[in-house]
């Protein structure tokens, strides 16, 4: 039980203390959170997947047969090489090995490291089996980089580099612009 004490000062007869009885109040509050929670499951339950690509059109294409596009995996766990794998869904195409050198670049007290063998490679494998090459083509090829938890991150950015060293047309407010031909994504296990 919970008390309430209003002083004790005074010159009335009646006390001004009084009792109030708390165990309603708790079994309300127990009441209320159980509704609460319950319904937030509802809630969650209700609500509606939607996708931004909606609104347009309607597919021509059975979603069944939309063919899966090419995607370069760059694959940087082993110490001495790259492994550039061209994949169709879970299909390889292709496989091709670079040899790993570390070109270590001291500029302005910052380290930082380069893949020039490997930038030339991707380069020479994007114009071979590379999918958007049209000034007009919105899309862009998808480069997945494969690597540890321990890769330090100089060593990250320097492979993102040679990946984004390939160049592709790309209209820009009506003239073409050389931009990157690669979205790069991560895989990291």
């Amino acid at each position: 039980m919970g008390g309430v004490d209003v002083g004790g000062g005074g010159g009335g007869k009646r006390e001004m203390n009084s009792e109030i009885n708390m165990i309603p109040m708790i079994d309300l509050l127990m009441v209320l959170i159980s509704f609460l929670l319950i319904t937030a499951v509802w809630t969650h339950m209700g609500r509606l997947n939607a996708d931004a690509q909606v609104p347009g059109p309607p597919r021509e294409v059975e979603p069944d047969k939309v063919e899966v596009e090419k995607q370069l995996h760059v694959e940087m766990r082993s110490p001495d090489k790259f492994v550039l794998i061209w994949k169709q869904g879970g299909t390889v195409i292709s496989t091709v090995d670079v040899p790993r050198k570390d070109n270590v670049i001291e500029k302005e007290g910052k380290k930082m490291i380069r893949f020039p063998e490997l930038a030339a490679k991707i380069e020479q494998e994007w114009k071979t089996a590379g999918s958007h090459r049209d000034p007009s083509d919105k899309k862009f090829d998808q480069a997945i980089l494969h690597t540890d938890n321990e890769t330090p991150y100089v060593y990250l950015i320097g492979v993102i580099d040679a990946i984004y060293k390939a160049h592709r047309p790309f209209n820009v407010g009506g003239k073409a612009e050389q931009v990157p031909a690669f979205n790069v994504t991560f895989a990291v296990n």
